[in-house]
């Protein structure tokens, strides 16, 4: 599983061969069927293993009554950057939807089981007042484009844990999502926009 989810997120599923899996994990291809059915098989497993991990630490700040929305969802971040500074291909597997349509119905599940738990953490500081008006699941969206891109550039080795791009794109994660004075962002709605000139 090691090798597959090393390989699923670098090579790429379509492009990861069993002879290349099989070298990978240092036993014969036939071993591999032995466990698994097939190449999409233990893509499924492995997607699970990982997003298991994703189900956890959202758990646990679903658990916390005591921390508000800020506060929360900056753990998370943190706990996802920090993974992906840990186990770069686990938290690409987590982030990366290049292998939805080789998901089987359990996988698909669990993946709209994280979205709806992100979607949650962010409906709950909406209710807190803490986040801007509009559907939770955009702003959990636009939160985690903002914290993958981080937690990307921390799993290719570009950005450190501690550099300054991570704290200021986690920032920038909680601004994008904060409620403001004004609920707006400088953008006229499409009807109160007037010509130029």
């Amino acid at each position: 599983m090691r090798a597959a989810l090393d390989l699923y997120t670098t090579v790429g599923f379509l492009r990861t061969t069993t002879p290349a899996l099989a070298e990978r994990a240092g036993v014969a291809e036939g071993t591999i069927y032995r466990h698994f059915k097939s190449k999409e098989h233990l893509l499924n497993e492995v997607h699970r293993h990982a997003c298991g991990w994703a189900l956890e630490t959202l758990a646990a700040l679903d658990a916390d009554r005591v921390r508000k929305a800020p506060e929360r969802l900056a753990l998370l971040a943190r706990r996802i950057v920090e993974m992906a500074a840990q186990d770069p291909a686990l938290i690409r597997m987590v982030l990366s939807s290049a292998n939805t349509p080789f998901l089987d119905d359990q996988s698909q599940a669990i993946r709209r089981e994280l979205q709806e738990g992100l979607t949650h953490l962010i409906a709950m500081g909406k209710s807190d007042g803490q986040i801007r008006a509009g559907p939770a699941e955009l702003w959990s969206q636009v939160w985690l484009a903002v914290v993958g891109f981080a937690a990307e550039r921390v799993a290719a080795g570009d950005w450190t844990l501690d550099s300054a791009p991570v704290g200021l794109a986690l920032e920038a994660a909680w601004d994008a999502i904060a409620a403001t004075q004004d609920q707006g962002i400088g953008i006229a709605p499409p009807n109160t926009v007037r010509p130029l000139g």
